[in-house]
């Protein structure tokens, strides 16, 4: 626990993320406190009210307070192929893998506004594995998943996506993968035929299929560690055995209790090898 937070501060704090859960079912109760404590505070201070009572009583009454809180804890910092090492890795360690499937199935867990997804497809279509494959892309704000449906990203972002995509091992010319419009791109529908968007919390919902590949990167770095046992105790039983779970960049399966199950296939991108 944060030791800058006073008693009654973190009582205020407990009592608005139990009301948040309580009537709108989003679980914040266990993420990192001092994450979380922040992110609060900016909404405070936003809505112009005195203190953290203040805005729980708000937030019970005005679901559009909710939601803007919702939008400041929820944590949206992606881009395509991020850490583009780890999507060069992929190809290297992952596709010899899935080539020999008959089928397979991808989950991208808290995708945020879409990029890794449409990532993924664009690497799964240059190595012509992409029609036998479904993505899942889920996460817990049904509004980002409405962005990630469009496929529509700012044009000032595709430099960074494009050399992004380079050092991934990409193999065309970037920007085939989608039109220009205004300030804008949007990409192909042609990326979109494969993937499911849906809403999943993965503090409070159950796995819902099994899964040959399992993306959840930079998620668990803003949960405690109970949640994260929990999350990985999810991701473990959504994975098929011999399927493959990619974590964020400062993430690793290590001191969970899933650890010994796993084979790591690259210790630095954090793809890991389910075993038994």
């Amino acid at each position: 626990m944060d030791n800058g937070a006073s008693e009654r501060e973190r009582i205020e704090i407990a009592l608005l993320l139990e009301g948040l859960y309580q009537l709108y079912g989003y679980d914040f109760r266990n993420y990192a406190f001092s994450s979380v404590r922040r992110r609060i505070w900016h909404r405070v201070h936003a809505e112009r009210l005195p203190n953290v009572s203040a805005l729980t009583e708000r937030m019970l009454h005005d679901r559009e307070t909710m939601n803007r809180l919702l939008a400041d804890l929820t944590i949206h910092v992606t881009e395509m192929f991020r850490d583009p090492e780890v999507f060069l890795a992929f190809r290297q360690h992952v596709v010899p893998m899935l080539r020999t499937y008959p089928f397979i199935r991808i989950w991208h867990a808290g995708c945020s506004t879409g990029e890794e997804v449409y990532s993924m497809a664009i690497l799964l279509k240059e190595e012509g594995l992409y029609d036998k494959t479904r993505i899942y892309a889920t996460d817990m704000n049904e509004r980002v998943l409405d962005l990630a449906r469009e496929g529509v990203f700012p044009i000032d972002r595709m430099q960074t996506f494009t050399r992004n995509y380079m050092e991934a091992g990409g193999k065309d010319a970037f920007s085939r993968y989608y039109t220009a419009r205004y300030d804008s791109v949007l990409f192909h529908s042609e990326l979109k035929e494969n993937i499911v968007f849906a809403q999943h919390n993965l503090v409070t919902d159950r796995s819902f299929n099994e899964f040959n590949v399992i993306f959840c990167r930079n998620v668990m770095i803003y949960f405690n560690k109970e949640l994260q046992n929990h999350v990985h105790g999810l991701l473990y039983d959504s994975l098929s055995t011999f399927g493959v779970l990619a974590l964020g960049t400062k993430e690793s399966i290590n001191f969970t209790r899933h650890a010994d199950a796993y084979d790591e296939l690259d210790a630095h991108s954090r793809l890991y090898r389910k075993t038994r």
